[in-house]
């Protein structure tokens, strides 16, 4: 099964690009076949949704041949980060029928919990069906240290519970 994982920040620094490091291991693990699709390599000036500029003709080739998506997302002032929203932008119709699963990361307590509600609604919205559980990273500077290096091994069984139930979703 093609699984991209969507890393959805393109900030310096980013703590979510080792859970996304280490979701894609996980996934591999599981039989996906997965990649990181990074949203830094998306970026346009201005909101796009012609489905011409270059990035935009990459990311639908990308949807079209994903079986289901993964968006590995921080919380940025309890929501998704706006390179992530022009992202989706770009495109509309491609997502129909599509499936996706959300994980939310944060520094905080809430482990990106408002940010993986807020997502699942753009999700139903652009037509993309969004899977009942997801996984939320509580005070990622915790569970990774700076160099991307799982610290707290519970969540090696957390991703494995995460990815074996997106798996039966999009099967």
């Amino acid at each position: 099964m093609r699984v991209p994982i969507i890393l959805g920040t393109a900030r310096d620094n980013r703590m979510s690009e080792h859970v996304a490091n280490f979701l894609l291991v996980k996934a591999k693990e599981a039989g996906f076949d997965s990649e990181i699709i990074d949203v830094r390599d998306y970026r346009l000036e201005a909101t796009d949704n012609s489905g011409n500029p270059e990035p935009a003709k990459k990311w639908a080739d990308i949807v079209a041949g994903a079986d289901g998506l993964i968006f590995v997302t921080p919380e940025y002032n309890h929501s998704y980060p706006g390179e992530l929203k022009m992202m989706f932008d770009m495109l509309y119709k491609e997502y129909a029928g599509k499936k996706a699963a959300v994980c939310g990361v944060s520094a905080g307590n809430f482990g990106g919990a408002r940010v993986v509600e807020l997502m699942n609604l753009l999700l139903v919205t652009l037509g993309i069906s969004p899977a009942q559980y997801s996984m939320n990273v509580f005070n990622v500077n915790q569970v990774f240290d700076e160099s991307g290096k799982l610290v707290d091994e519970s969540y090696s069984k957390k991703a494995e519970q995460f990815l074996a139930s997106f798996k039966k979703f999009i099967s």
